[in-house]
């Protein structure tokens, strides 16, 4: 391209020397005010000079501060300088990539949560469970929430991992979603409700919540505009984007953009084969010189060099591979050829020689036919139309029209391979004669157009024929003749040489290329496809010369030299000269770049007056360059530049973009900057280990300072590093420089330390596990670092040992954070109480399990290949936790167990986890707790047994509520941490001073009154078996995890319970002989409450022996059945002791009817008296009174039994017993006196006695066959004789009688 500025590489000295003593003064006192102007407002220009031009600072006039400042303001303009530069070399690769593309298969990198938005996202959630939304939810979505804010979004660990750039809004959901997924597969099924309907809805409820207030359409549209820069970017967008990254302004790059000539792709098509040239020459210098960079092995100079070619061939002939483009937009993608492109690709031609036919054109020519002027011979209704044709094509035709009005617009479309083809137009009218075989042709025109030709219409003056009158006949017609890929410049030139146009001639001259690296320079002549002669321009040097004595013709005059061949151009004027050398510059590929006597002019002038000569547009953008100090960033030759040095910086800057992004990137660059990365280091070869090892360091300094990156990432780096410098060529060099190897060694040694320390702050670093699989990948790459080759795997126990030792790091750490998170007060003195100590113990407890769980949740898997090691790390980590537990536990009173809940708290933690269960901590536990369990056990035994002594003694068996039933599924008052109260006992062992804590006082409490209605054992029997059911509910939820102590605790509560239970039923049962033996004997008797409470104790005894005294399979004979028996046996002892009773108040009353006996003095008297009596006053019937007395105590006996005694099979044994026995009797009774006639009076009894007992039991339940026994059947047919043998002597019974009647039993109503 031209550029104005670079006179200094004139091959002439003296104009080079005499250049850069005119521009050295202008670029300082240029560049300098451009910069001040903008940043600081127009400061004086001395400053910005003095920077750009440092001076020898004087002790006497500049103090030391005035010196840090220049020194200051000279490093700012030269870090200035080097970001423009390398702001040229990013624009080009943008502007013409042929190695690298834009990658659509990299992973979409999500949005990135800032610390506003977490905040914001915390009062979203907040404000929910606050119930302050209008989201609907059931309350285990509550739960879940709730537990999702204060364990996730509340943590610390996640307002690090934001701080650190690794949080990305889907780590916000997934997190969620794994910690609601074990809530729901925990919930019941639920029939025509699946789990995965409810995952769903949850998860939609989630995002309500997460979103707001806020219109998910803009949230989206939000998301899509961001996502952008994640896609596939447009040029534009890759230069905005560097122009952020370098700090380049706006109207720099305007000024670069043009300079460069970045939309001419042909410029920059050339630029490439000026460098790769350059390159070569560069790789022939270090060849010459000996200059290598030092490698790890002398052998490896000579495949260097062989290396720099090879990959300069490699880029040509990527590039060679590029279609031949004619410019316009430029799509990032790889050019697609032309319809009308017609290239010889040279890089498959066995010789360099180009013939005449390899250069092949082809042109599409669009002619259109606007109107004809002049035409007024024609009479106005006649028509007329015209036809045209391209020489050698086809043919085409108008519209018809009336030559009044001679008016088209017809276009016509042709295809030509001719660069001067010849255009004919006709115009005919229409023959009216009748023998006309032929239309009249009235005028035609030939034209000769060129690419360069003006594409508007234009009036052509027609060659008139015979047949038209008129002599002013005018066309206005329009030709478009497009200009092929290939052709890069054309027009009249002349010309003259040694070898090929040997006359000086003006000659049509196109500029073709044939390929990326093939250009010819042809001269046709009109009408021919082939050029009439042709020179291939390899190896040519174009330049602008002056005008050569005794050429006639042409204006403005350049040459083209080759060692032993000059050609020399000239054109009519300047600008057409400059367009020519320009094209041709690009062509040839040369390093010398011509520069216009214009601009020479210009420079020598020294701001006089100068002849002002046409210029192009390119000019006047190349001036602009220069006056704003740009010439020397654009004219530098890039092979001149340390591309390594450049790269890093560009690279590291292109970090802190890409960290600084809203984008959770983890340090992996957008699409569009790997695409400018990769394509910057193809063409300036930058070796691949070089930009690896500096992207490493990028990254190790920026995880230093806290950022988060992906390990995956490091890895892949890594491996490329450690690939080259073991010699495996991971990109084809095989060379290795020293500097290299030590820089990877450096970096390799840092990476361990840094993943040894992520490992160890594995929680802290990868937070809730995530980023997802980072922890898993970090441990692959340090087994990796660890490795001394790349092909030598590192014994799997070396590895073992690195992770083990950081993992024990881990717990010292993970275990110092949890107790400063708990603010666990050290012992000062005294001043921390055992309950206080024992309460944050129990605190720190549950800290302990809640990071055991998380490490189990969410870091396990990252661990699958170690997990011993974990199990290791959580044994460390509990041992760490067992010194404050020991320490808590000592300075507990030994009468206190109010530690129990701490066992209990991580006993059922560590039996559910397999690999915990019973280790060393688990058995470190049970060893600390067996001796406090059996101490426990052995008071309560003791207790219990003297409340059962001294509760009996003091027993007054008034009934109570029952407080046993269904205990266990009751959740007792003031019970923490959901584990059952431990029983406790008011009374001391005997020869202990056991300060025990108080037992809640044995009222029925209020919350029960709705559960028990009846009435059950005594105070004593109730509180025996409550101790007993709350001890073994105590010990069973203990959940001892050591099989063997685990039966001997449940085997001794069963057989302690069996003796305690076997204790109660005997004492009951003394109790109630000793109760029914003080009691009366006469009808008066009334079964008390007490007497049921003692029923009810048995009642309770069996009950709760099966539940108390029950062993599993083989033992459970031994205690349940051997109490069963004893239950059995105290029953029917209570209930035969019971129906003695009855028996005895059955004799007392026989023994008052006895009186009547038949021939007995008392009976004699008794019948007189009342005989005597019943003349004056109204005398009872005597024994009714009696007979109403039994039925009374038997009814309320029976009423009694049945509602206060629970067993319903008792009663129906003993109501079978009573009636069995008071039958015999009464059967025995009469027996006794079957000799002698019943009294009247003693039948009378005797038959209500008899009937009522009958009637009465029935009524009770007892069986008919037992009610019709052969006694009652004895019974009733000696009471039916004597009452028939009655009636005849006494005249009646007075309505007593031994049938039933209607009357009786409404009497007995």
């Amino acid at each position: 391209m031209l550029d104005p500025s670079s006179s200094e590489e004139e091959s002439d000295g003296i104009v080079e020397e005499e250049s850069k003593e005119v521009m050295a003064p202008q670029a300082g006192s240029r560049i300098s005010p451009s910069r001040t102007s903008e940043s600081s407002g127009g400061l004086a220009p001395s400053s910005s000079r003095s920077s750009a031009r440092p001076t020898s600072p004087s002790p006497s006039a500049a103090s030391e501060q005035e010196k840090e400042d220049v020194e200051k303001l000279q490093r700012e303009e030269e870090e200035r300088k080097k970001k423009l530069q390398l702001y040229v070399f990013v624009m080009r690769c943008v502007a013409y990539p042929f190695n690298a593309k834009q990658p659509t298969d990299m992973a979409r990198r999500q949005q990135k949560i800032t610390k506003q938005q977490l905040q914001q996202t915390k009062d979203r959630f907040q404000a929910f469970l606050n119930g302050d939304t209008q989201i609907v939810a059931d309350e285990a979505f509550i739960n879940a929430v709730q537990s999702y804010y204060e364990v996730f979004l509340k943590s610390d660990r996640v307002a690090k991992m934001v701080q650190s750039g690794g949080f990305s809004t889907n780590d916000c959901r997934e997190v969620f979603k794994r910690h609601i997924e074990k809530r729901v597969r925990s919930l019941p099924e639920i029939d025509g409700l699946s789990k995965e309907t409810v995952l769903s809805s949850w998860m939609a409820k989630f995002d309500t919540i997460y979103r707001g207030d806020e219109d998910p359409r803009k949230a989206q549209q939000r998301m899509t505009a961001s996502a952008a820069s994640e896609l596939i970017l447009s040029k534009d967008q890759l230069y905005e984007m560097f122009q952020n990254i370098l700090g380049i302004k706006k109207f720099e790059h305007q000024l670069l953009y043009q300079a460069c000539q970045l939309d001419n792709l042909d410029e920059q098509a050339a630029q490439i084969r000026r460098e790769l040239d350059g390159r070569l020459q560069m790789a022939d210098q270090i060849a010459r010189g000996g200059k290598f960079p030092k490698f790890v092995s002398k052998e490896m100079e000579a495949m260097y060099i062989e290396e720099l070619k090879s990959s300069v061939n490699q880029l040509m002939a990527n590039l060679e591979s590029m279609p031949v483009s004619k410019g316009g937009e430029f799509k990032l993608q790889k050019l697609k050829r032309g319809h009308n492109t017609s290239i010889i690709d040279m890089g498959q031609e066995d010789e360099n020689t180009l013939s005449k036919s390899d250069v092949v054109l082809s042109f599409t020519l669009e002619v259109v036919i606007m109107e004809v002027q002049g035409l007024k011979s024609l009479a106005p209704n006649r028509i007329v139309y015209c036809t045209m044709e391209v020489e050698g094509g086809e043919k085409l035709q108008t519209d018809q029209a009336e030559a009044s009005k001679p008016t088209w617009g017809t276009q016509g479309d042709f295809t030509t391979t001719h660069p001067l083809p010849a255009v004919k137009v006709k115009l005919f009218t229409e023959s009216t004669g009748v023998l006309a075989l032929e239309d009249k042709e009235l005028g035609r025109v030939v034209l000769h157009p060129t690419p360069n030709s003006p594409k508007q219409s234009e009036l052509h003056k027609m060659a008139l024929t015979k047949a038209c009158p008129d002599h002013d006949l005018k066309i206005k017609l329009a030709i478009r003749m497009d200009k092929p890929q290939n052709m890069k410049h054309s027009g009249y030139l002349w010309a003259f040489g040694k070898n090929v146009w040997k006359r000086w001639k003006k000659r049509f001259f196109v500029l073709v290329q044939v390929s990326q690296y093939t250009f010819a320079m042809c001269s046709y002549r009109e009408k021919k496809s082939e050029p009439q002669e042709l020179l291939q321009l390899d190896g040519y040097t174009v330049d602008y010369t002056d005008p050569q004595p005794g050429l006639d013709g042409g204006r403005a005059f350049f040459n083209a030299v080759k060692e032993g061949d000059t050609v020399i151009f000239a054109s009519d004027d300047e600008q057409d000269r400059i367009l020519w050398v320009q094209a041709m510059y690009r062509a040839t590929g040369q390093s010398h770049k011509p520069v216009p006597p214009t601009q020479v002019q210009k420079l020598n002038s020294k701001g006089g007056a100068s002849a002002q000569m046409d210029a192009p547009i390119s000019q006047f953008y190349a001036d602009r360059a220069q006056k704003h100090g740009m010439d020397e960033f654009i004219s530098a030759n890039p092979c001149s530049f340390d591309h390594a040095s450049l790269f890093e910086m560009v690279q590291r800057l292109t970090l802190d973009h890409r960290l600084n992004d809203t984008f959770c990137c983890l340090g992996w660059f957008s699409p569009g900057q790997v695409f400018v990365l990769d394509e910057y280091c193809a063409r300036n070869g930058v070796r691949g280990c070089h930009r690896h090892l500096c992207y490493l360091r990028d990254l190790l300094e920026r995880a230093d300072n806290g950022a988060m990156i992906d390990p995956t990432l490091l890895h892949y780096s890594f491996a490329f590093c450690a690939s080259h410098v073991h010699g495996n060529r991971p990109d084809g060099l095989s060379t290795v420089k020293v500097d290299e190897k030590d820089r990877f060694e450096e970096i390799k040694e840092r990476l361990r330390v840094i993943l040894e320390n992520q490992i160890i702050h594995f929680r802290y670093c990868f937070p809730f596990g995530r980023p997802e699989g980072a922890l898993k990948a970090t441990l692959s790459l340090l087994e990796r670092v660890l490795m001394k080759d790349i092909v030598t795997p590192v014994p799997q126990e070396e590895v073992k040992g690195v992770i083990r030792k950081c993992l024990e790091q881990a717990a010292q750490l993970n275990y110092q954070r949890i107790t400063e998170y708990a603010k666990i007060e050290e012992n000062v003195g005294r001043l921390v109480t055992p309950a206080k100590k024992l309460e944050e113990t129990i605190r720190l407890a549950e800290l302990v399990i809640e990071v055991l769980q998380q490490n189990q949740e969410h870091h396990a898997e990252a661990f699958a290949w170690w997990t011993d090691l974990m199990v290791e790390h959580a044994e460390n980590f509990l041992a760490l936790y067992a010194v404050d537990m020991d320490a808590a536990l000592e300075i507990q009173s030994p009468e206190s167990w109010d530690s129990f809940p701490l066992f209990q708290l991580l006993n059922d933690f560590l039996r559910t986890d397999y690999h915990l269960c019973n280790g060393k901590f688990h058995k470190h536990l049970q060893d600390l707790y067996a001796p406090l369990v059996v101490r426990y056990v052995d008071l309560m035994e003791s207790s219990i047994a003297q409340s059962i002594h001294r509760g009996f003694e003091r027993e007054s068996w008034e009934p109570v509520k029952s407080l046993t039933s269904n205990l266990p599924n009751v959740n007792l008052p003031n019970v923490n941490l959901q584990i059952p109260k431990v029983p406790n006992l008011p009374v001391p062992v005997a020869g202990l001073s056991v300060n025990l804590p108080q037992m809640p006082s044995f009222s029925t409490p209020s919350w029960m009154a709705a559960i028990y209605d009846s009435d059950n054992g005594s105070g004593t029997s109730e509180d025996l078996f409550w101790k007993l059911d709350a001890l073994q509910t105590f010990i069973r939820d203990l959940h001892w995890p050591e099989e063997e102590f685990a039966k001997h605790l449940e085997s001794r509560m069963k057989l302690m319970s069996s003796d305690m239970i076997e204790n109660c039923v005997k004492r009951t049962r003394m109790a109630f002989e000793s109760k029914l033996t003080k009691s009366s004997r006469s009808t008066d008797f009334r079964i008390s409450p007490t007497i049921c409470t003692m029923f009810n104790v048995m009642v309770d005894a069996k009950d709760q022996s099966a539940k108390l005294c029950a062993m599993e399979m083989g033992q459970e004979k031994q205690y349940h059945s051997q109490i069963d028996e004893l239950i059995e046996e105290s029953v029917k002892d209570m209930i035969q002791l019971l129906v003695a009773k009855f028996v005895v108040i059955l004799e007392s009353v026989l023994a008052k009817i006895s009186r009547y006996d038949e021939g007995t003095l008392f009976s004699s008297f008794l019948s007189f008296t009342v005989k005597a009596a019943s003349k004056y006053v109204d005398v009872p019937k005597p024994g009714m009174d009696v007979a109403d007395g039994y039925v009374t105590f038997v009814r309320h006996s029976q009423d009694m039994l049945r509602d206060k005694v629970n067993e319903e099979v008792y009663i129906e044994r003993l109501f079978d017993q009573w009636y069995t026995a008071t039958m015999n009797l009464l059967g025995t009774w009469l027996t006794e006196r079957m000799d002698q006639q019943l009294h009247v009076y003693q039948l009378k009894i005797l038959i209500r006695i008899a009937k009522k007992k009958y009637r009465d039991f029935r009524l009770q339940g007892v069986l008919d066959s037992t009610l019709n026994s052969k006694m009652y059947d004895t019974v009733r047919n000696r009471l039916t004789l004597e009452e028939a043998t009655a009636s005849v002597r006494e005249g009646g019974m007075q309505g007593i009688s031994m049938k039933d009647s209607d009357e009786e039993d409404e009497e007995d109503d």
